[in-house]
């Protein structure tokens, strides 16, 4: 009777149609057994889910509905979400609730198919997964029980690629499955080409996704034009468990033996000509994606009792793995956007103004709670492998995230390209950040400490920004972040040392694409893709306007069917609709409309408060060899861990038109469409470099240029 008083019909009314179908179509329980009329009946309504998944993960708490009632309300009023597997299992009979797991293959054949019946069974009850395959052998690495050679990596890498389509999420989403190779690896040449379309097929992924696992020393080298050595791991078996100066130190070792001819396998390239396949094939494949070995190592708060080998499939989470131990990770976001305030600046009654700014009361409320709601997942989540279960348990790692930032700098008038959305980038993650933190430590004086605590960086009173120092120092500069502080950080640090950490780790932005969704806000950290398109998932198709920019186009008098067709033609850009004011063009500029420069700076905000990473997409209009260069160099000096996708525009579109010879268009920009003529095909804009500190503009490509990002004379993007 208490829980079914506790629940809120009224807040169905909060749901867009995109979120309510979502959640019938993919989340209610449903009714398997019944036959007739009855197949597929759904057992719950919006409120009884929420309810249901706040009971599940009440389970083993003293107040048992107490609890409950506080994890609905956070869920039902949107404040948080649990990711996708919590909001699946919770309360099931199979309550399979984390989000990730990284596993690392041991280099025989036991391990080999030992980690891929682990990635079956982890994916069968809906985990995403990131698999380090860097310990297995080179091609043509000697085999001793068979004295014959080793096939390599890249065979067993199709089996993995085929058992994620085979073994699919619960029946409820895709498989899927992230392999890591790090750069120093003998077959990561032929590793960098698996998503071609072209080639050998028994030698190509289609449906599985990589990533580079890329050293700093990797990284100076291409500054400083110096050459690459690849070796077998065979030969160099203490480099995978290496990071910072030790590696360094180990790998120049090995290159002098190698130049001796003490060791058989190896080969000699220079590194700019590796960086520029790997930003060749990311072009052209999408993959592999680009992380950063050293800076998730070297920042790890649990670096005193493992390495970081690989991240997960979307690349926000670091988490040591080893051959006895499955890292895993449980998942949730807080809504940015409902924990903004509106407040009445002061002034005369007739010149009052208002504002929003984040509620930290809230924020912090809300974090308290989402904190507890993901750290009693860790207990009550059905582990598929004993290897995963025991280093949960040890470790308790959660990644509480945020969506909703692209709506907040809509509320504060702050274009995604600026030095306000900079400012706010920094300052919301700290917030986010240092609640988490301080709720750990809460949860630390109630349970207790996580069993690996001693020797963490948590214990040695060195939180996640302080370490940016540890990383300029292994890396010997090559760091440049904007370190400002505006929260009382001291008191959090002597509360730690005082009652320790409940979790090795708290924060980890994930990309939330369908959480976000449910609750009708921008996903995850995102720029505005466009301001109108039409979105496809497994529900369906649904068109998706930009809510914000409607409310201000007819408070202005301008939203009416010419805009509509307008925001159609030019695939939901205001740029080139001369009508819109100025400001809110900026304001409401889509994603490729932002210069790279600019995402890369406000995920080097956000990194410096996170403890482990975040999914940061990559947005480029004009992809252009030097572009790409410069954007991938300047994350790696800006701290970055990870990045997720290249995001890039086709060269053209096919021609549109909106109305017969598209006479609702009212656009008289020079160039663009206007009247009867709007039916011509628009060529993609070229994305002109900017500084981070300043503002993004977009121009039309000049001439016809081919990017030959692999040819070191070529000058198409000079």
């Amino acid at each position: 009777q208490k829980l079914g008083a506790a629940l809120k019909p009224e807040r169905d009314l909060q749901f867009g149609y995109l979120g309510l179908q979502t959640l019938y179509d993919r989340y209610f329980l449903i009714d398997q057994y019944a036959q007739f009329s009855g197949a597929g009946r759904r057992f719950e309504l919006p409120q009884s889910f929420f309810m249901r998944v706040a009971m599940g993960l009440a389970l083993n708490e003293v107040d048992r509905e107490g609890r409950a009632i506080e994890f609905y309300n956070v869920l039902s009023t949107f404040d948080f979400m649990s990711s996708t597997p919590t909001l699946f299992n919770s309360g099931t009979h199979r309550s399979q609730l984390s989000s990730c797991y990284l596993t690392t293959v041991a280099d025989d054949l036991d391990g080999i198919y030992e980690a891929i019946k682990e990635n079956a069974l982890l994916s069968k009850f809906a985990g995403g997964l990131g698999n380090d395959w860097t310990n297995v052998r080179a091609l043509g690495s000697h085999i001793k029980g068979t004295n014959g050679k080793s096939q390599g990596v890249v065979p067993f890498l199709k089996v993995v690629n085929d058992t994620a389509v085979a073994v699919n999420q619960g029946g409820k989403r895709k498989g899927a499955v992230c392999s890591y190779l790090e750069t120093w690896h003998l077959d990561i040449e032929e590793f960098l080409e698996l998503r071609k379309n072209t080639g050998d097929d028994r030698r190509r992924t289609h449906d599985m996704n990589t990533a580079n696992w890329i050293p700093d020393l990797f990284m100076k080298r291409v500054m400083e034009g110096g050459d690459w050595t690849l070796f077998s791991p065979a030969d160099v078996p203490d480099l995978h468990d290496k990071w910072g100066r030790k590696f360094e130190e180990a790998y120049t070792r090995y290159e002098d033996k190698a130049a001796r001819g003490e060791l058989k396998l190896s080969k000699k390239i220079p590194a700019v000509q590796l960086w520029r396949k790997m930003l060749s094939m990311l072009f052209e494949t999408g993959h592999p994606w680009i992380t950063f070995k050293d800076a998730c190592n070297v920042r790890s708060p649990q670096s005193h009792v493992g390495t970081v080998h690989s991240s997960n499939l979307c690349t926000e989470i670091t988490l040591n793995t080893s051959e006895t131990e499955i890292a895993v990770c449980n998942l949730g976001s807080v809504n940015l956007l409902a924990h903004m305030k509106k407040v009445v600046k002061k002034g005369d009654k007739a010149d009052k103004s208002t504002s929003w700014e984040l509620d930290h009361d809230k924020l912090k409320a809300t974090i308290k709670t989402a904190m507890r709601m993901l750290d009693n997942v860790i207990d009550i989540n059905y582990y598929a492998v004993a290897k995963a279960r025991n280093a949960n348990l040890k470790h308790r790692p959660v990644g509480l995230g945020i969506m909703g930032f692209q709506d907040c700098l809509h509320l504060l008038q702050h274009p995604y390209a600026s030095d306000g959305a900079m400012a706010f980038a920094d300052r919301s993650m700290e917030a986010v950040c240092y609640y988490a933190y301080w709720a750990s430590t809460e949860l630390a004086e109630e349970r207790g400490r996580y069993a690996s605590y001693k020797g963490s960086l948590w214990e040695r009173g060195i939180m996640p920004q302080d370490s940016l120092k540890l990383l300029r120092d292994e890396r010997g500069g090559y760091v440049e972040v904007d370190e400002s502080v505006a929260m009382d950080w001291s008191s959090l640090r002597a509360r730690v040392k005082e009652h320790g950490m409940r979790n090795s780790n708290c924060v980890a932005i994930a990309p939330t694409a369908t959480i976000s969704n449910i609750i009708g806000v921008a996903a995850s950290i995102e720029p505005e893709y466009q301001n109108i398109y039409v979105k496809s998932n497994l529900s369906g198709e649904f068109t998706v306007v930009n809510e914000h920019l409607v409310a201000e186009l007819k408070r202005l008098d301008l939203w009416d069917d010419v805009m509509v067709s307008d925001l159609k033609y030019f695939d939901g850009s205001l740029a080139k609709i001369d009508r819109v004011p100025e400001h809110l063009r900026r304001l409401y500029a889509t994603a490729f409309e932002v210069d790279a420069a600019w995402l890369v700076e406000a995920g080097a905000r956000r990194q410096k408060w996170i403890d482990q990473a975040q999914s940061l997409n990559i947005y480029m209009a004009g992809a252009s060899g030097k572009k790409l260069d410069e954007t991938y160099k300047l994350a790696w000096v800006r701290g970055l861990k990870t990045t997720y996708y290249l995001r890039t525009l086709a060269a053209t579109s096919a021609e549109k038109s909106t109305g017969q010879g598209g006479e609702l268009n009212a656009v008289s920009s020079s160039g663009a469409a206007s009247g009867a003529g709007a039916g011509r095909a628009m060529s993609a804009k070229n994305a002109t470099p900017t500084s981070t500190h300043n503002t993004h503009s977009a121009q039309e490509p000049e001439a016809a240029q081919f990017c030959g990002i692999g040819d070191p004379t070529c000058e198409s993007c000079q």
